[in-house]
């Protein structure tokens, strides 16, 4: 425990133009890939893609690091339930000395149609209690947000958002991950202005 703690410390004292992105969802077993767990199935496609590996931390998060585009980042995926996630973000944030203009969210929206990605650095919640905690925590509104759309549910939305895709959206799912991934790199590349006259479309008629 001694050294898993020294180990980080040294981290976080070398965490000079570090970047963090952060993947929101619920944890557990009952909530994998879930629509409200987008957030978390894309940074896990993302970490595959550049072979960052997670593990746990004393901050209410998994956490993988390594540099992508040149840049340092952390990856994290909250320990905390979706409504509390700016606990988490807010601690890491604090650890590692990372400023909020550093962050980039990825986290579901309601009012996208599923298939199309909107890049925002700054903003309302949108609905989003992930979002609206770290706004909270944090106290200011302006960093990155990459939003996937899931649609707009017909009925009960806690319900919706809670459930799990369905067949003829699952089998577009690698797919559209792998484009929010490649919005990511471009942000952390290029600036959230550039990824944002990119990516914020409709991508469905191009993965059906």
């Amino acid at each position: 425990m001694r050294l898993f703690r020294r180990r980080e410390t040294e981290e976080a004292d070398n965490a000079e133009g570090l970047h963090m992105v952060v993947g929101l969802g619920n944890p557990g077993a009952k909530y994998e890939h879930t629509r409200h767990n987008i957030g978390f199935v894309v940074i896990e496609r993302f970490a595959e893609r550049h072979s960052l590996v997670f593990k746990g931390s004393k901050h209410h998060a998994d956490i993988a690091r390594g540099t992508v585009a040149g840049k340092p980042v952390v990856l994290a995926m909250p320990f905390t339930f979706m409504n509390e996630s700016g606990f988490a973000v807010h601690r890491l944030l604090s650890y590692y000395k990372v400023p909020p203009a550093n962050l980039l969210v990825v986290c579901d929206d309601l009012d996208l149609p599923f298939g199309r990605l909107r890049i925002r650095t700054e903003g309302s919640s949108g609905g989003n209690g992930g979002l609206k905690s770290i706004i909270q925590e944090l106290g200011t509104d302006r960093f990155v947000r990459l939003r996937v759309g899931i649609d707009r549910p017909t009925g009960p939305g806690r319900v919706y958002v809670l459930q799990r895709f369905p067949p003829e959206q699952e089998r577009v799912l690698t797919a559209l991950s792998n484009i929010a991934c490649d919005a990511i790199e471009t942000i952390l590349s290029e600036g959230a202005e550039v990824a944002m006259n990119r990516f914020n479309r409709d991508w469905l008629s191009e993965l059906s």
